[in-house]
């Protein structure tokens, strides 16, 4: 291994931010010596990371959604590869945010100027569709990590070396927060349902999310006389979901992200956009519906592609509907009231939904004896020259 190396990490979302911080966490434990540099957001910041620019510039979703920010994107992404062949890590890693993540990849190779080894963290979804691309980014890295058990099949077959280290989240959610203290620093009466709502963390989400669920509560308010609902959203976004949910028929309560756990402990149950925080529900044990609405050209250019039934994951790796889901045209106040109502209260089917969440959770590595970050340590000193 070369004595005091660069590793240079690019995270392009939040929830790749937040792996990459463990990742980072780990490798430092490993070998305090290596110096890590790259693009992450504030997670990989408080982890030590100083980011080449802000990433929420290059944490975009969708087809349409996209296009207005087409040009800055190539330029951030020639900024990259122009910052890699100046910096000369020895090794890349690329988590999760293919689209960005590949084609800095690919435009390294392409120029020849200088070309470290690379391992891509979280393997693209050929598997719900575009299965092609495996043959694609196979000649691309010389590791890949994903965080599913099912996924490594599909990139050994094309020849990429590729492991199975489980979901960070999985190993970090097995201590729950304390419900207690939440309601108590909120003054949420104790014996009050709460429900947790998380509606997205970008600015386009919480534009179609946010009006359909303040209908859903008023309808629920009128079921659940002591009902307290409960969110979180990135900082940037807390001022207007503040102001949306001011006049809300029932008391809401804004929490800061490190009361994450305590929130989720505090919940009797989530209506989740689906993402990261879906299964962040199920590994913390919080029976949930998944409620999604995209821009419907994206929605359209998404069925078209996508060869799974279902959009949730734990739904895809039970092969069942387990947890409801209400995309686009189905998200409706009515639904979300519909779906949702047995979960709030006690009932045959929270029962099922629980019992599946733990399930999921041990497949995901909750009950390893060693965590998938560390394990993803270990692959990455390996790799290094």
């Amino acid at each position: 291994m070369t004595i005091n190396p660069n590793i240079y990490l690019i995270a392009g979302e939040a929830s790749g931010d937040q792996l990459g911080a463990w990742l980072m966490q780990a490798i430092a434990a490993k070998h305090p010596d290596i110096q890590m540099i790259g693009i992450g957001g504030h997670a990989m910041e408080v982890a030590g990371l100083r980011s080449l620019f802000p990433i929420q510039e290059i944490s975009l979703m969708g087809f349409v959604e996209i296009l207005p920010h087409i040009f800055n994107l190539k330029r951030r992404i020639r900024q990259t590869i122009e910052d890699i062949e100046a910096r000369k890590p020895e090794l890349v890693i690329t988590i999760d945010s293919p689209g960005f993540c590949f084609r800095v990849v690919e435009g390294l190779k392409k120029r020849g100027n200088y070309v470290p080894r690379f391992i891509h963290y979280v393997a693209p979804t050929v598997w719900a569709y575009k299965p092609e691309r495996a043959k694609h980014i196979a000649p691309l890295f010389n590791h890949l990590m994903t965080i599913y058990p099912f996924e490594p099949a599909y990139f050994e077959k094309e020849g990429l070396p590729t492991t199975f280290v489980g979901h960070a989240y999985a190993w970090w959610w097995k201590e729950k927060g304390d419900a207690a203290a939440f309601k108590q620093r909120h003054r949420i009466p104790a014996n009050a349902t709460v429900l947790a709502m998380f509606p997205g963390s970008r600015k386009s989400e919480l534009k179609r999310h946010l009006p359909v669920y303040r209908k859903a509560v008023e309808l629920l308010a009128k079921e659940i006389p002591d009902l307290v609902i409960v969110t979180m959203v990135r900082p940037e976004h807390k001022a207007h979901v503040r102001a949306e949910m001011k006049n809300w028929p029932v008391p809401v309560v804004l929490a800061e992200s490190e009361e994450k756990k305590a929130l989720f402990a505090a919940s009797n149950a989530a209506v989740a956009k689906s993402g990261t925080v879906s299964l962040e529900c199920t590994l913390a044990g919080l029976p949930y519906i998944t409620a999604y609405r995209a821009h419907p050209i994206s929605i359209w250019y998404i069925r078209r592609k996508v060869k799974v039934d279902y959009a949730n994951m734990s739904n895809i790796m039970l092969n069942a509907p387990v947890i409801p889901e209400l995309i686009q045209e189905k998200l409706t106040a009515e639904n979300i009231v519909y779906a949702v109502l047995p979960l709030l209260k006690q009932s045959d089917v929270r029962d099922v939904q629980l019992q599946a969440l733990k399930d999921i959770a041990k497949m995901l590595g909750a009950e390893d004896s060693e965590s998938p970050s560390a394990k993803a340590a270990d692959i990455v000193l390996a790799t290094l020259p």
